[in-house]
């Protein structure tokens, strides 16, 4: 009679949300049995640890383990506490825990164990962090972009305005070498008039009078 009065064994045994160090344990109850708390069994499948977990007065039907060991296998029982008295223990469920370096949960089963469905949660949260970085990335390479761009426009502007600095007055004015070049190129070289002249030696001397020659040796 006693026996008959145990509530039933816990059903859908499931580990979600593993880690290196930690786990959270589910399962459900049977609708219609009163249930005032839970025990689970812990213990690693090398036999070097055993953990034995009870609380009543809960309706909870999780449990969240510490202290784990990382890169470890472990083996779980749950079983349902009533009024009078303790369930069965559930069938056994193997899982183990992830490495430090590890992200995503890596579970595992034995033959005639419950395989485990864990809650992928720490994959969506790699997602959205990836996404976060990449967007961040780039929007620094847009900005990267346009500081370049507007660098290659100043550095072009400082160019021009230096060739232009540069320029030789010739452009703006004429120089005083060429204009003096040009002022001698249109001076008119001077002009030489030869003008012949008739012997008049003998006639300008017939014409001096007389008394000059007496004065002049003639």
């Amino acid at each position: 009679l006693a026996h008959s009065d145990r509530p039933p064994s816990p059903v859908n045994v499931t580990v979600t949300q593993l880690k290196a160090n930690s786990a959270t344990v589910s399962w459900d109850v049977p609708e219609g049995d009163v249930v005032i708390g839970y025990a689970i069994l812990q213990q690693r499948q090398d036999g070097q640890m055993q953990r034995f977990i009870r609380e009543v007065n809960t309706t909870n039907r999780a449990c969240v383990l510490w202290d784990l060991a990382e890169d470890a296998d472990y083996i779980i029982q749950v079983q349902s506490i009533g009024l009078y008295g303790e369930s069965q223990a559930s069938k056994r469920v193997h899982f183990r825990t992830l490495k430090e370096t590890d992200r995503l949960p890596s579970n595992s089963s034995n033959q005639g164990d419950i395989t485990m469905e864990g809650l992928d949660k720490d994959r969506q949260l790699q997602t959205g962090e990836i996404i976060i970085i990449v967007a961040v990335l780039l929007m620094w390479a847009a900005v990267i972009a346009l500081f370049c761009r507007q660098y290659d426009i100043i550095k072009d502007n400082d160019s021009n305005n230096n060739k232009e600095k540069t320029k030789p007055s010739s452009e703006h004015s004429t120089p005083e070498r060429p204009s003096g070049g040009l002022l001698r190129s249109k001076k008119k070289s001077p002009s030489v008039n030869i003008i012949e002249v008739a012997p008049v030696w003998g006639y300008a001397w017939s014409q001096l009078p007389s008394h000059a020659c007496r004065a002049w040796p003639c």
